[in-house]
């Protein structure tokens, strides 16, 4: 394979590879790369930073300050409080870490990757992180194998049931809000359901809840046992049976096709060649019962996503442009927050999707103020200043801890970086760049980096070309 395609690949179905790697792809064709990838992801090791839940240790926690603050006053009470608070802010904290390090160090990269995707789509939140830590295992222990048993998943984890507050749908008084984004945004698409669906769909789900440990519980007594008349049929319908009558729809297969195509080969699908692109592959995927897996081979060893149109043509979210620096220059951090400050200041921050509709992504990415820190990022890592540039409050105070200003000291062993290029210095320059960036850039901006070249030692030299390059808005795009 070309290098500027193995690149293509190892950054749209992961987060980029270091050049070692690069080079060491080149005897593989498409096919045989992306198995490769594959048999990586097979092993599935359960992120476990955080303790299980315990709800009824927390309830308690709660009824023993409200006790302390009749008896002691409110000061009292509030520190309390504010020991919880912090806690539960350091634990977010440490999978937040945990999960970047799986995506910047660890070998299974693609499913770390379509575990982000789907953290974009079958979007959950909650404060609890035992409970995000048992919601993020799940996408990434479901996310290449088949979509029926991902969705399903998902839909009993603690976090969703309590994010879209399932836990309050009861027969007497069922809440929709699962219902509306079970259908809306994690599989069939607005129109493609009526109000009266939801209703119905809303009352199949009464009964699904969690224990005090966040287990999946299905409490009959708060179950409507009623018939259901749901997209047309009519039954005594449960939750399961929804999921599997929402499987049976090929819109299902479309939208869901559609979602990956534009996360991982192009945004702009309006044209009629993408269009032919996705109708084949929702097809295939409906045929194979939704084999995530397979519908990833058939796009990352197809020609057509090779197809310049498709090269260089994707916004790097901040994950993405954060753990692939991580990744590519086997880069390490001093402090584990500074990856939390960067998140923030980027706007995006792993566990904390701004809505239920996830990331807007795309263009999004993009403003004034946050393209000018992507851009200051490099001159950042390599140099440890800190930042002119501070994270905005959004006044919630789970994520305060995210807009303190860290130090960027970071570890690179640029001896390493430096073997995987040439000693020539004319030759260096283009062969940084055909590595660290998927686009062209004019050869003027080439000459210009060669003639700042000076007598020093090759590292030294890497490590500014490095900077140079990574400061392009070219770096931007993958």
């Amino acid at each position: 394979m070309l290098q500027k395609h193995i690149q293509h690949l190892c950054w749209r179905a992961g987060f980029g590879e270091p050049i070692a790697l690069v080079k060491e792809h080149e005897k593989h064709n498409a096919r045989q790369l992306f198995r490769k990838m594959r048999e990586a992801s097979e092993t599935f090791v359960p992120i476990d930073v955080v303790e299980a839940a315990d709800l009824a240790g927390d309830f308690r926690k709660l009824r023993e300050m409200r006790i302390e603050k009749q008896e002691n006053g409110t000061a009292f009470d509030r520190n309390k409080l504010k020991d919880l608070q912090k806690e539960r802010r350091e634990e977010q904290a440490r999978l937040n870490t945990a999960w970047l390090d799986k995506m910047s160090k660890d070998a299974g990269a693609l499913r770390e990757k379509m575990a982000f995707f789907w953290h974009g789509h079958l979007v959950s939140r909650s404060i609890n992180a035992a409970f995000s830590q048992s919601y993020v295992n799940t996408l990434r222990k479901y996310a290449l194998g088949k979509f029926g048993d991902l969705l399903l998943a998902v839909s009993k984890e603690p976090s969703m049931l309590q994010f879209l507050n399932n836990k309050q749908n009861r027969k007497r008084n069922p809440n929709e809000n699962f219902a509306r984004e079970l259908m809306e945004l994690f599989t069939l698409g607005r129109g493609f359901y009526t109000e009266k669906d939801i209703k119905e769909v809303a009352r199949a789900f009464t009964g699904w809840d969690f224990d005090l440990h966040g287990n999946f519980v299905f409490r009959e007594r708060q179950h409507d046992e009623g018939e259901k008349t749901i997209f047309g049929k009519s039954g005594y319908f449960k939750g399961e049976d929804v999921i599997r009558m929402i499987l049976e729809n090929k819109q299902t297969a479309l939208f869901i096709t559609t979602k990956i195509y534009q996360n991982f080969v192009n945004e702009n699908t309006n044209d009629v060649w993408h269009q032919e692109k996705i109708a084949f592959l929702a097809k295939k995927f409906y045929q194979t019962d939704y084999d995530i897996s397979h519908l990833l081979e058939h796009i990352y060893t197809s020609d057509w996503f090779y197809d310049p149109r498709n090269i260089g043509t994707h916004i790097k979210s901040p994950i993405e442009l954060l753990v692939g620096i991580k990744r590519t220059l086997n880069l390490d951090f001093a402090e584990d927050q500074t990856s939390l400050f960067v998140q923030r200041v980027l706007g995006q921050v792993l566990l904390y999707p701004p809505n239920v509709a996830g990331w807007p992504g795309d263009k999004n990415w993009i403003d004034s103020s946050s393209l000018l820190f992507r851009m200051q990022l490099p001159a950042l890592i390599f140099t440890d200043k800190t930042p002119e540039i501070a994270a905005k409050s959004d006044g919630d105070i789970n994520t305060e801890y995210q807009t303190q200003k860290r130090s960027f000291k970071a570890i690179i062993d640029w001896n390493k970086f430096a073997a995987g290029f040439s000693d020539n210095e004319q030759q260096l320059v283009t062969e940084l760049s055909n590595f660290l960036l998927q686009l062209p850039v004019q050869q003027e901006v080439i000459q210009g980096l060669r003639n700042q070249l000076k007598e020093t030692d090759k590292p030294e030299t890497v490590k500014k070309l490095t900077g140079a390059l990574l400061m392009l808005p070219e770096y931007q795009l993958c």
